[in-house]
């Protein structure tokens, strides 16, 4: 065999190596596969600005309906001060009411005074005094609240002043006793159950961060 052949030879089983190693190194394609897409500067842009960062704030649609006065002016107190969150301020109105409440059934308001407004608390002292004339005294035991919910939210603009009412079903037991202390009405073992309204307000934004009751309803 002469050498031109030889030489062609030689050149085409390293032609044949390198495919079969391109071969195993890159792989194959097989049928129509479609090239990589690259998105443009506008469709970028585009698609950026339909992701939504966030959503609906849950600490106020879980309390009231989102599309309300109420919501409205929950995200105004937001706005006002941004420390305020529901979810917390409904904690501290359990905890409010049971003291409260305690407080006023007891005949003992002077340690609640802070946190009722001066009318309240008028109103509070009226009816102790009128059952202390009769002698009348009240035995009481908190035993929960089976129903605590926001009813309505309001806020100024102007002057920032916040209320907040809410729902309380409270229960208890209670005994009411004459100056022989002999029990007249209730029992200490019947649960007693009590719904109530109240009002708490707050200038929101200020240094106080306690919530006053203003008002009380059944």
């Amino acid at each position: 065999m002469n050498t031109p052949i030889i030489q062609l030879l030689v050149l085409a089983g390293i032609a044949i190596f390198l495919i079969l190693r391109l071969r195993s190194v890159l792989g194959t394609r097989e049928g129509f596969e479609k090239p990589p897409v690259v998105l443009s500067d506008t469709k970028k842009r585009a698609r950026d600005f339909e992701v939504i960062e966030g959503g609906p704030d849950r600490d106020i649609t879980d309390n009231v309906p989102s599309d309300s006065d109420s919501a409205s002016a929950l995200a105004a107190m937001k706005g006002a001060d941004p420390a305020f969150n529901v979810g917390d301020f409904l904690k501290g109105a359990r905890g409010a009411y049971e003291m409260i409440l305690m407080a006023f059934q007891r005949g003992d308001i002077a340690p609640i005074q802070p946190f009722v407004s001066p009318d309240v608390y008028e109103a509070f002292a009226d009816v102790i005094a009128e059952r202390e004339a009769q002698g009348l005294r009240i035995e009481a035991t908190f035993v929960g609240i089976s129903d605590l919910a926001l009813k309505d939210a309001e806020f100024d603009k102007t002057t920032r002043e916040a209320e907040l009412t809410v729902r309380f079903g409270g229960e208890f037991t209670e005994i009411v006793r004459d100056k022989a202390g002999t029990i007249i009405e209730g029992s200490p073992t019947a649960i007693k159950r009590q719904r109530d309204v109240w009002t708490f307000a707050r200038t929101m934004g200020s240094t106080d961060p306690n919530w006053i009751l203003v008002a009380t309803s059944e």
